[in-house]
């Protein structure tokens, strides 16, 4: 396992980041049990990896929970990164209050991540999702100060708009604030069309990128590409890679199954497997990428670790390049390229989650946003 430098800061983390959205069993089959997530972590662990993700929403908190038992004793040795802005197991989502980016909503749920993961501190606190409310001077207020407190050391923002990134971290550099070290964005190899925007933003402003859904919901282990699926398995997006449901995301999935026909190809001919690939891809790209991998077992996590030991050529890293060129278009085109399809509806890697839902619970229409001047292309009937 090798290290990178985060962005424009000097902290070092692994070049492989541990999510731990499957940690936990409030979601179903998407998550693991306490022991097997544990020994996820310990493989992680041991492999070199310091660099653990996860947040206040998943598994409705227990992900924290789980790891609040397993960070110690490595708690000074880990890069323990947490995030805010959705609904978490103890909200109530009746409660205009209790979800979003504002400062009243942001120190409740840090006492309560804390709480759960029994730390002081957390290393890298994430805002979730933008929510086209909450003023940019204010979150970077409330977050300023809870670094000045001591209980989180350093920020960044996931799903949010390059140019939004951009406002934010010259307006900390100019009032002397603590800037975002990092952003947190979907790209995979059947998710490109951040690219044309966020790889320019992250250059010139040497913000480090974390790689959500870097595995695509598991469709780039290239499982749904070869055959029948066995009946006695789990699989996320059994009924989204199905042509004869129509349900949101069949054509984009039908799509990225296009994509991986290629993609396994070529990793068939380098003798990895396709997720190993798809995770090098991103590790070898040119700007600071740190792809996030979950595993609901450790035979799981053990091959997503293997992308650490081997490198593509360059005529590999163009290969995929080519036979993904797909990936740069937008799965939304009346929204945009990402991250407005994430934010108007949620992801294919993602098929069971509405963000807006997470993030507004039952009172989106209840708020009157007045900074809210271009309307959602996706209304829910």
């Amino acid at each position: 396992m090798k290290y990178k430098l985060l962005g424009r800061s000097g902290l070092r983390v692994s070049e492989l980041c541990l999510g731990c959205g499957t940690f936990g069993t409030q979601w179903g089959p998407l998550g693991s049990d306490k022991e097997e997530s544990r020994k996820i972590f310990e493989t992680f662990v041991a492999a070199g990896g310091n660099f653990i993700d996860t947040s206040n929403r998943y598994q409705e908190g227990q992900s924290e929970e789980f790891l609040g038992d397993f960070i110690h004793p490595e708690r000074d040795r880990l890069v323990m990164a947490s995030k805010y802005s959705l609904f978490d197991g103890g909200s109530n989502f009746d409660d205009p209050n209790n979800s979003g980016n504002h400062r009243k909503n942001l120190f409740r749920s840090i006492e309560s991540s804390l709480k759960r993961l029994k730390t002081d501190y957390i290393d890298l606190l994430w805002v979730h999702i933008y929510d086209y409310t909450t003023p940019v001077d204010e979150i970077l207020r409330a977050l300023n100060d809870l670094i000045q407190q001591g209980k989180v050391l350093y920020i960044g923002a996931s799903n949010f708009p390059a140019w939004w990134l951009a406002q934010a971290n010259t307006m900390a550099d100019f009032q002397g604030w603590n800037p975002f070290i990092a952003t947190q964005l979907e790209w995979s190899m059947v998710e490109r069309s951040c690219e044309p925007e966020f790889l320019p933003m992250a250059d010139a402003l040497d913000i480090g990128l974390v790689c959500w859904s870097a595995l695509a919901g598991g469709l780039v282990t290239g499982k749904y590409n070869r055959g029948e699926l066995k009946s006695d398995q789990l699989y996320r997006l059994s009924e989204h890679v199905d042509p004869n449901q129509n349900l949101f995301w069949n054509k984009v999935t039908q799509r990225n199954l296009a994509i991986m026909d290629e993609v396994v190809k070529i990793a068939d001919a380098i003798g990895k497997p396709p997720a190993q690939v798809c995770l090098r891809w991103l590790m070898q790209k040119p700007i600071v990428a740190i792809p996030i991998f979950s595993a609901r077992t450790v035979a799981q996590a053990k091959e997503d670790l293997g992308a650490c030991d081997f490198t593509l050529t360059e005529e590999q890293m163009q290969d995929l390049d080519r036979v993904s060129l797909p990936a740069l278009n937008s799965i939304m085109p009346e929204a945009g390229a990402y991250p407005y399809p994430m934010l108007e509806y949620g992801s294919p890697a993602l098929p069971h989650f509405y963000s807006r839902d997470l993030l507004f619970g039952n009172v989106e229409y209840k708020i009157v946003n007045h900074r809210r001047k271009f309307p959602y292309k996706y209304n829910p009937t």
